[in-house]
């Protein structure tokens, strides 16, 4: 595989049925089985919304996934790769990145009012500039491309696509039931230009005997025209940086743990509380690496009282959290774990709801509000975000992270969560087992994440002794490898490399509704 002779890589677009389709994880597994096969590949969304997000190197904030995908593809994440991320702040507003800073917020209506559209021209700018640079791109849609009340504005499914000419292969959830119609129902709402852009299927999440599919697959390329590329096995554990935080499930919603070994005779119990438009809560992810701990996000007292180690994760909403915390006793469910001696943990927003008084007029423009009080922090939101990707030394460990932040700390006692190397503090506080940070990701520098699970296990009184080996960057590209594998095995990658390189076949029959009797 190599260059074709264009000037420029290739390209396709991965769509989806819905979301939660599958098309992240599906286009970090294209991307990881074209690098190893020596293609020069790079991830693209136009625009994503999530509350996951990433900082480059560059200093500028793309969504997590599009970092993962750019781990899948061994290329440096860069804001080239998610021009426009919108980051909800309520259910009709969101916080408008651009080419990795913020640019303010809008409103649902005054986003697809006119200012999406007029992002169209940015985001195929930074499209070509990366296809100029590749072997091939892989971008990743949202949502359904089938929302015909926002396709006049789209700059990221069907409309990038008609102005870019890329191909589209649809994903659907086979798990969720109704493929098919959902198959037939996205092509067929499609106006005749964008329906010849579309070029195949791809069923995710299948379980159990492929030909009893086949039959339906080949009734779905008799009603569309249009062959499946693939029907990818359900694979436990798969959901790698997950967009969407607003998804967790609160029943039963338990990040993945390795089982204990034996080197660890207990377990060590971690809840998360659920709080309101949840932020990075990724970061938990490499404590539910670790064999013997168990993950569980929470709502109730009673099943935070019950924890070991208790993390109150990243907000987009810090004052909304803290008022959703009181309201649910859980505020007063910390304060008594602080009083015992018991670890509590606070990221980002969670640090700053454990201080003792915040100063908004920022985001949620309350004023000055009352924090629990568990940490001597005082904390002031400056219009300027923190974008910054720092280092240093905590628990004696190397440590590194991501800073994505309104909110300044002013820190008035205790110790420093992380120093320099000469010991001077860089970030966060702690006071006995209470702590906070503003660095996002500090739990995947493996030393610090294995000394600090050792001291939560003391305070705790448990038995809990961490693996000595566990690498959570060895996991992750375990991972991505596995996605790569399900990709080259179950899909047929010579269709996919053809639309890749020599884009969509053109205009294919649909065959109006009705299925064949």
């Amino acid at each position: 595989m190599s260059r074709n002779g264009r000037g420029r890589g290739g390209g396709l677009l991965i769509a989806g049925t819905t979301s939660d389709a599958g098309k992240s994880v599906v286009t970090a597994g294209i991307c990881r089985w074209l690098v190893r096969r020596g293609v020069k590949v790079a991830p693209f969304k136009g625009q994503n919304m999530s509350l996951n997000s990433f900082v480059t190197r560059e200093g500028a904030e793309i969504g997590r996934a599009q970092a993962m995908q750019a781990q899948a593809a061994r290329v440096e994440p860069t804001a080239l790769m998610n021009p426009v991320l919108l980051k909800p702040g309520s259910d009709r507003s969101s916080q408008v990145v651009l080419m990795g800073r913020p640019v303010g917020e809008l409103s649902a209506r005054g986003y697809h009012g006119g200012r999406q559209e007029a992002l169209l021209g940015p985001v195929l700018e930074c499209l070509e500039e990366l296809r100029s640079g590749y072997d091939a791109v892989i971008c990743e849609g949202a949502g359904s491309p089938a929302e015909i009340n926002l396709r006049r504005t789209d700059i990221v499914n069907m409309g990038i696509a008609r102005a870019a000419r890329l191909p589209v292969v649809v994903v659907g959830d086979i798990d969720r039931g109704g493929v098919f119609a959902s198959f037939f129902g996205t092509t067929a709402l499609l106006s005749p230009e964008d329906q010849a852009l579309v070029a195949g299927y791809l069923v995710n999440k299948f379980r159990g005997d492929v030909s009893l599919l086949e039959p339906g697959l080949d009734m779905l390329r008799a009603l569309t025209g249009r062959p499946t590329v693939g029907v990818l096995p359900w694979r436990h554990g798969l959901g790698i940086d997950e967009e969407d935080g607003l998804r967790v499930s609160l029943r039963g919603a338990v990040r993945e743990s390795r089982p204990a070994a034996p080197y660890g005779e207990d377990v060590l119990r971690v809840a998360v509380c659920a709080v309101p438009l949840m932020s990075n809560f990724t970061d938990v992810d490499a404590l539910a690496a670790e064999p013997g701990v168990v993950v569980r996000f929470v709502d109730r007292p009673e099943e935070l009282a019950d924890a070991d180690l208790a993390v109150v994760p990243g907000t987009r909403g810090t004052v909304r959290a803290l008022e959703w915390l009181r309201e649910r006793g859980l505020a007063d469910a910390l304060a008594r774990r602080a009083a015992e001696g018991r670890p509590v943990l606070g990221i980002c927003g969670g640090y700053q709801i454990l201080g003792e008084r915040i100063d908004d007029e920022v985001e949620s423009r309350a004023g000055t509000v009352a924090g629990l009080g568990l940490l001597p922090v005082r904390v002031r939101f400056a219009r300027e975000k923190t974008l910054a990707r720092p280092a240093g030394v905590a628990l004696g460990e190397p440590v590194e992270g991501y800073e994505i932040h309104h909110g300044v700390a002013r820190v008035l006692g205790g110790e420093a969560f992380a120093s320099d190397e000469a010991g001077r503090a860089l970030d966060g506080c702690r006071v006995g087992s209470v702590q906070g940070t503003h660095w996002h990701g500090a739990l995947e520098s493996d030393a610090f994440r294995r000394a600090f699970l050792t001291e939560a296990a003391r305070a705790a009184g448990r038995r809990f002794v961490p693996a000595p080996d566990t690498s959570f960057g060895v996991l992750r590209e375990a991972q991505l490898d596995l996605l790569g594998d399900l990709v080259e095995e179950h899909a047929d990658t010579d269709a996919l490399w053809r639309l890749i390189e020599e884009g969509a076949p053109g205009a294919l029959p649909f065959v109006p509704p009705g299925a064949p009797s």
